[in-house]
């Protein structure tokens, strides 16, 4: 499966913190929800339900609130990356407001669910089993292959701005009776 997400807004480089990662979650959550809407996820709301409910969940709870994750270990999935940064500054020239890695690690870690209870963040939007925020990844150790392109930004925006090309491409990694119409 293939599609792309795409992020516009701040990508802090050197402060990252669990409310930077929330909000680019939210901004992505929409896009996310939209996908559940569409082959082959939307006759897959089962997937959706608590564990015990149904044979495979995809939702994972942390402090009392819910992600629900495409990319889960429960379905044997893996994500590929590919990455088009657009920046106001000169691709050529240094990356103002932290580096690129920093920026990145900010990005990879607000496309997973928190890994801990210190990731979600204090006032988080209150989400349940019923209503959970769309992630595309469980963990980020489920990505398997990124790359990353730099370019300036021809748009008047805010020096800190950042805009996101996020084309993923979803791969089983051991075919299942769950996953067979989820992978590449």
């Amino acid at each position: 499966m293939r599609f792309t997400l795409t992020y516009d807004g701040p990508l802090p480089g050197s402060k990252r913190n669990p409310r930077s990662q929330q909000a680019i979650r939210e901004a992505l959550h929409p896009q996310l929800v939209e996908l559940w809407q569409h082959e082959p996820l939307r006759d897959r709301h089962d997937l959706l339900k608590p564990a015990g409910a149904t044979e495979i969940s995809v939702l994972v709870e942390r402090s009392g609130q819910f992600y629900a994750a495409l990319v889960h270990d429960n379905l044997h999935l893996t994500a590929e990356l590919d990455v088009l940064l657009l920046r106001p500054e000169s691709a050529a020239g240094p990356i103002v407001r932290g580096d690129i890695d920093n920026r990145l690690k900010t990005l990879l870690d607000a496309l997973s669910a928190p890994a801990h209870v210190q990731q979600v963040p204090e006032g988080a939007r209150p989400t349940s089993a019923d209503d959970p925020l769309y992630t595309l990844l469980q963990d980020d150790r489920l990505i398997t292959r990124v790359t990353v392109e730099t370019d300036r930004l021809l748009a008047p925006v805010p020096e800190n701005w950042n805009r996101v090309l996020l084309r993923v491409t979803v791969k089983a990694r051991r075919l299942i009776w769950g996953n067979m119409d989820l992978g590449s």
